[in-house]
């Protein structure tokens, strides 16, 4: 069990399960909140820290954006929280990600189509290129 008082920026990353560049990138943009500081200047971190970034790494890997994320932190604080406002916007990302399933479909059909025209013998004709080459 790793203590969570005082964390360097690399246990931080650690115990939140991701890359130190990546809190350096959070905290630039705003994501996470500037950490205190040691007496000798280093960055010091604790569980609020490790919890908010934990959020925001779960929240990536649904697919949320930055802005997103940064909605989802406000209606989060204590006395902000709105599960009707996070529904709405929760709604708008599954629309989006529903959208990019059905193009994944889409491009999985027409790829599939074309390869089960290739011959896969050495040919100068090639299905695959061919439709690649294709103009609009």
């Amino acid at each position: 069990m790793v203590s969570t008082k005082g964390l360097t920026v690399g246990k931080l990353a650690a115990a939140a399960g991701i890359h130190l560049e990546t809190v350096r990138y959070y905290e630039r943009i705003g994501l996470m909140p500037q950490p205190a500081r040691t007496g000798s200047g280093y960055r010091s971190y604790d569980l609020h820290h490790v919890r908010r970034l934990s959020f925001i790494r779960r929240a990536r890997e649904l697919g949320f954006g930055i802005e997103e994320i940064r909605a989802l932190l406000a209606l989060a604080e204590p006395g902000h929280a709105s599960c009707a406002e996070v529904r709405v916007l929760t709604l708008a990302h599954l629309d989006e990600v529903r959208a990019k399933i059905a193009d994944l479909r889409r491009l999985e059909g027409i790829l599939s189509r074309t390869v089960e025209k290739c011959s896969g013998r050495v040919s100068p004709a090639c299905p695959v290129l061919d439709m690649l080459a294709e103009t609009a």
